[in-house]
């Protein structure tokens, strides 16, 4: 399989996004979302991962986000739980591979299942969409350490342990699982991607623009 490199995945995120806003906004999180997962990969017990798969992974997974801005610019944030759907959809009419296209459907939170969707009433086809290789654990995991939300922030491991309490003791126990198999990240020092970004790892709000 081949796997499309930081250029090319920057030139498809300019080509989908909206405005200028929404691509600094989009792409700038995923860069993010990998300098922390480059941290991880740096554990010795982690080095058998395919880096490249994983760094293709986060730049990718929040692609499906370009398709719910409106023509007025706004994000529908009531359908934003669809966003990983539409960026498999995205990637599948790109030609992606698959294994390319999960990344983006198989990141949210710690992993949607039918009884959430169902349950909830969520917006999503009734299936299970669940991180099943480390690769794609790994890349929904260091997602979780930084929102998009304005101001965008990055967010401690326990941070996001009461953050996602919300929807049930499960949940807490899966993130509790991804964090004993990838441990924590260090967010109090520079994460890669940051910096160029000009925001701080500091587990305070980071000044993307607004």
């Amino acid at each position: 399989m081949s796997i499309p490199g930081p250029a090319e995945i920057r030139a498809l995120h300019e080509k989908h996004a909206p405005t200028a806003e929404a691509f600094t906004l989009v792409h700038t999180h995923c860069e993010i979302v990998w300098g922390v997962a480059e941290q991880l990969l740096s554990a010795p017990h982690l080095a058998h991962l395919d880096a490249e798969l994983v760094r293709a992974g986060c730049l990718l997974h929040d692609i499906g986000v370009y398709r719910l801005y409106g023509d007025d610019g706004r994000l529908d944030h009531a359908n934003y739980i669809r966003h990983g759907l539409l960026g498999h959809e995205i990637l599948e009419a790109e030609g992606f591979p698959e294994t390319l296209r999960r990344f983006c459907s198989h990141h949210t939170g710690v992993g949607l299942t039918r009884h959430d969707i169902v349950s909830q009433g969520l917006p999503l086809p009734p299936a299970d969409y669940l991180a099943v290789t480390e690769e794609e654990r790994l890349v929904m995991y260091a997602d979780k350490f930084h929102t998009k939300s304005r101001p965008s922030a990055f967010l401690s491991p326990d941070e996001y342990a009461a953050h996602v309490r919300r929807f049930g003791a499960d949940k807490v126990t899966a993130f509790q699982t991804l964090r004993a198999e990838f441990g924590d990240p260090d967010l109090t020092g520079p994460v890669p991607g940051v910096e160029a970004a000009g925001l701080f790892a500091t587990g305070c709000p980071a000044a993307v623009a607004p």
